[in-house]
């Protein structure tokens, strides 16, 4: 394999991507948009939820509970009446309904348990689920604060958890969207570009043309490789860089040049797959089919929307010979929690390794297609 030759190959690749502005259109989103969307939409998060409160002990630990729901996860309560509870929730004015009883206060000082009731609109699934656990928490808080102060203690329990939260202390869901969006979008990119530009030369022709040139099929693969991985491993320092860590502002803990040196492993490994993809589809339409079976187990298995621990031991270890899987552990530990090359060496030996093997397979089912075009 000349170096020459492959550079050359590679030069022509950003040519024709720079006059492919779809495509271009879809690097510069993917990279912007989509993750600033994946940060600050996540369905789980909590934000601006309605709720109203039905205030029947006019105490001063019910005002306590109707001052601790503020923005921006819920909205400003409303005060209403028992009797147009179950109104507002028919209209769907609320999301959230709770109704403080009378003598609250007194009963719990006095040690007797009382209850509160909270109504759910359960048809606002997202913020329903999410909801009744932070109102959980939040009143439960509020009560302990203010038995504590009353010298009451024995009335709500005598053990405190103190809860220590590394990494996220803010549980702040945004940091974790936008990260994991990149991750999946270098994936999804990296695929993508190689295997359209190879779909591309073979629509266009020019496969033909370069069938008739001094080169071997292993230079048409690399450069086609090391180009389009050139162009994902700079957009995606670009968007760590001003919209991961600057429009959202979402704090970086390990060394970037340890993660893009993963990321261009990984990206040995998924352009290869797009080479290999490129060549069993016939056409643009079916690479987009056969991308979407690919994709979806590669991103939803890989451990960054579910944790492996969650997942069937048999998944679990299948998905070990999937890049995408040694790549989230590897972004996670080195963005999250700060990792160095000491923790995170066996995932690199992991991409390396399925890159390389992922790359044999391609170039043997590419020579095989080139041969049966002579």
């Amino acid at each position: 394999m000349r170096a020459a030759t492959v550079w050359h190959l590679g030069v022509k690749e950003f040519r024709s991507l720079a006059r492919d502005r779809m495509m271009l259109v879809l690097i510069g989103y993917a990279f912007s948009v989509a993750i600033y969307i994946a940060g600050t939409v996540m369905p789980e998060i909590l934000h601006k939820a309605p709720i109203a409160i039905v205030d029947e002990d006019r105490s001063p630990l019910s005002a306590r509970i109707v001052d601790a729901f503020y923005p921006p996860m819920f909205m400003p309560p409303e005060l209403i009446s028992a009797a147009a509870m179950d109104r507002r929730m028919d209209l769907g004015l609320d999301t959230f309904a709770l109704d403080i009883p009378p003598d609250f206060q007194r009963d719990l000082l006095a040690g007797r348990g009382p209850a509160l009731q909270l109504n759910v609109d359960a048809t606002r699934i997202s913020q329903a689920f999410a909801g009744s656990g932070y109102i959980q928490i939040m009143i439960t808080d509020e009560v302990m604060k203010y038995a504590r102060g009353q010298g009451a203690q024995s009335a709500v329990g005598e053990v405190d958890l103190e809860l220590r939260n590394r990494f996220n202390p803010e549980l702040d869901k945004s940091w974790f969207g936008a990260v994991m969006e990149v991750v999946n979008n270098i994936t999804m990119l990296s695929i993508v570009l190689t295997g359209a530009a190879l779909i591309r030369e073979r629509e266009h022709g020019t496969v033909e043309h370069l069938l008739v040139m001094p080169v071997t099929p292993a230079e048409i693969m690399a450069s086609k490789v090391w180009s389009m991985g050139v162009v994902v491993l700079c957009a995606t320092a670009l968007s760590l860089r001003y919209v991961v860590q600057g429009w959202l502002a979402v704090p970086v803990e390990g060394s970037l040049v340890l993660f893009l040196v993963g990321a261009g492993l990984h990206l040995y490994a998924t352009t290869s797959m797009g080479i290999f993809l490129a060549t069993v589809a016939r056409s643009m339409p079916q690479f987009g089919l056969l991308l979407l079976l690919v994709l979806l187990p590669l991103e939803i298995l890989s451990g960054g929307l579910t944790p492996r621990e969650s997942m069937p031991f048999v998944v679990r270890n299948l998905m070990l010979a999937a890049p995408t899987t040694h790549f989230v552990m590897l972004a996670q530990a080195v963005l999250y929690r700060g990792a160095g090359l000491a923790i995170v060496w066996p995932q690199l030996l992991g991409l390396f390794v399925i890159g390389s093997v992922l790359f044999g397979f391609a170039l043997a089912r590419f020579r095989r297609t080139l041969a049966a075009m002579v």
